[in-house]
């Protein structure tokens, strides 16, 4: 029988895409298909990358108001910026040129941008592949809905119901959840782990993930934590900001032993692990983070989130009851207070757990494999 080829495109404007890619091809070889994964941006100029890649990352940190203007302008489903889609053509001839020589059954997306390229280069004869959009967020967005796809795979039924009101018909959508790695679904002995890790396997521990609070909301986060009454553990994800991490650790060393024990952490490929030996993560609710949190059965205490995406992806945290909120960092020691008492904190993870979808990246190849057939 003949392997279909399936293009895997991601789109490295943050890790969320890419990991989702990257979960996806982890599990391709169970399958009859030839998975051939790239990053849109290694094919298009360079200009253009720097541009698509910065320009978002720069308005995310330094004007989030700015940001979710733009988010709230560009939520047009099904209406195409006719000038904005020509730039990105016009930029695509490697993208193109990688189609036409690779000759995909089905292009497999996991960002916007190669999913309105191929579907460009399908209209114009470029191709003649299936067309499939894995949807990063709990949300979707109508930068997603550019350029409509044969298939869609969400995280949560509201979605579908979502694109359901535009007609898109029930059979080209598949609640699937968002694909998360095979390295998140073995959870393993938590004390072993933590002991393992460097870890204090007795405390309560928090997962801080820092790296997109910026080093003064840091101090005011880690600050407001240090109230909490009950002696914990603080893992800071600092990820490849190495300023960042120095500023934790040096914070670290100034413990006298007795305060909250904090452990600063750089960037890492035993995340999963450090997940595991968790209690609650507090932070912002990016997509993917947050689906690799909730198939560890991890609580959140959502902090600052980012106008628009994040805010949404909050709402849907909240109403699943796997998240509080803390507008306030003076009420922060109070929520996790809260958490921590009774049985919040149990029903908060049998609640993630509940939501999540382990089999997500198999259940996407399974719908994939079958509309090549």
């Amino acid at each position: 029988m003949r392997r279909h080829k399936v293009a895997l495109f991601s789109t490295s404007v943050g890790a969320g895409h890419t990991r989702a890619a990257q979960a996806l091809e982890s599990v391709a070889s169970d399958y009859p298909l030839e998975v051939e994964h790239v990053d849109t941006l290694s094919l298009m100029p360079r200009a253009f990358g720097k541009l698509y890649r910065d320009a978002y990352l720069d308005v995310v940190e330094h004007a989030p108001q700015v940001f979710s203007w733009l988010f709230e302008l560009t939520d047009k489903p099904f209406q195409p910026d006719a000038i904005r889609l020509a730039l990105e053509e016009a930029s695509a001839r490697k993208f193109y040129k990688f189609l036409k020589s690779f000759q995909p059954d089905l292009v497999l997306c996991t960002h916007f941008l190669p999913t309105t390229l191929a579907f460009q280069g399908r209209e114009k004869g470029r191709g003649n592949y299936c067309i499939a959009t894995v949807i990063t967020d709990f949300d979707v967005h109508g930068m997603w809905l550019a350029a409509p796809s044969d298939h869609y795979f969400v995280a949560v039924p509201e979605a579908r119901a979502y694109l359901r009101s535009f007609g898109v018909s029930s059979r080209a959508i598949t609640v699937s959840g968002i694909p998360t790695h095979p390295s998140f679904h073995s959870h393993g002995d938590r004390k072993e782990l933590a002991v393992k890790l460097g870890l204090n396997p007795e405390l309560p521990t928090i997962l801080l993930s820092a790296g997109g609070l910026g080093s003064g909301r840091l101090d005011e986060t880690l600050k407001a934590i240090r109230e909490v009454r009950t002696r914990l553990q603080i893992i800071v994800v600092c990820g490849r900001n190495e300023e960042l991490r120095r500023s934790v650790e040096e914070l670290a060393t100034r413990s006298d032993g007795k305060e909250h024990l904090v452990h600063p952490l750089g960037f890492t490929h035993e995340f999963h692990h450090y997940m595991t030996c968790s209690d609650v993560m507090i932070g912002k609710p990016g997509g993917m983070t947050t689906w690799e949190s909730m198939v560890k059965g991890l609580p959140w205490i959502v902090v600052d989130p980012i106008p628009g995406q994040e805010e949404r992806n909050t709402y849907h945290l909240l109403e699943a009851g796997i998240a509080m909120w803390a507008y306030e960092p003076r009420t922060l020691a109070y929520k996790i207070e809260k958490l921590l008492e009774g049985d919040r904190l149990q029903r908060m993870t049998l609640n993630a757990r509940a939501l999540a979808k382990p089999e997500a990246a198999a259940e996407i190849l399974n719908v994939c494999s079958e509309l090549l057939h």
